[in-house]
Order: C-alpha cells, then structure tokens, then sequence
C-alpha cells in the first residue's frame, strides 16, 4: 500500500451555512484513512466557484495532496459549478476518471447521467469531482479507490505495472 494525502473538499451551500450536515465529506475522509491515507485536509465552502478553486488550489499547492475529492457540485443546479472550477485550476484533465465513475453509476442509477463531475491534473496533484449524495459519492470512491495509487505513481514520473 503507498502512502497518499488525501484532499477532501464539500461545495454545498446548505452545510456552509450549517442547516444542513455534511455527510459526504467526513465519509470520504473516513474510506481514504481506512486505506491507511493520511488526510491532508478537509475543506467545507458554499457552491461558489472562487470558493471551490481557492479550497483545491490551498489542498494542491500548501498542503500538498496528491489526490483532491470534491464532493457536490456536479448537477445541474445553477450553482453547481464543481466541473468549471476543476477545469479552471488544473493543468490537464483526465476524462477515463469521470466517464468510468459515470459507467458504474449507471448500472446503479440511470440518474448517473445527469452528473457532470469531471477529473484533471493539478501539478502533481489528481483532482476529482465525485457527486454530493452520501450514497453516490461513496459508491463513486468505491469505483476509483483502486487507481489513485497507482495514478499518483504515474503523475511523479512512474511507469505503468
């Protein structure tokens, strides 16, 4: 097992302002230490683009993650803007993440369809849009948990296995 830092950041305007709370957050936090991941933060912000970036830019760049979670953001909300922002501060984008995180979701919801979550690079560090539910965003961990290893290996200069 390598030993990642783990970026987890909630973009959900009714647990920033606190009526509501946040369940998917602390849920990723808790898979990515039962994986024996070290938790380089966890940021909670409304649905606000300068917001978002400013919390995965602070995650990436100080803290030094080598892989960000967002979670909420990726409807069709108007204030769902996780994918524009993820866009908006990396470098690269990696579309396998989300279009593989939208396959298996389908074959649990046809309602997968309706996420725009995206993936990209940010220096060394891999940025991924998961959706808000507790459920989805859970289930969307479980489907791409087994690659950020070696993601992360290949994003410092490693070869494939």
């Amino acid at each position: 097992m390598s030993e990642l830092r783990i970026g987890v950041v909630t973009s959900s305007d009714s647990c920033a302002a606190g009526s509501r709370t946040d369940g998917s957050g602390p849920a990723l936090v808790a898979l990515a230490e039962a994986r024996g991941w070290t938790i380089a933060g966890y940021r909670l912000c409304a649905d606000d683009g300068d917001a978002l970036a400013a919390a995965i830019v602070e995650l990436a760049d100080v803290e030094a993650a080598d892989v960000v979670l967002t979670t909420g953001g990726t409807g069709f909300g108007p204030r769902d803007v996780a994918p524009e922002v993820t866009l908006r501060v990396c470098d690269r984008m990696a579309p396998g993440i989300s279009e593989h995180i939208r396959a298996e979701s389908a074959k649990v919801t046809p309602r997968a369809m309706l996420s725009r979550g995206a993936a990209g690079l940010r220096g060394r560090t891999l940025v991924i849009n998961l959706p808000g539910s507790l459920k989805a965003a859970t289930e969307s961990f479980s489907f791409v948990a087994d690659q950020l290893e070696h993601a992360v290996s290949m994003m410092a200069g490693g070869g494939h296995d």
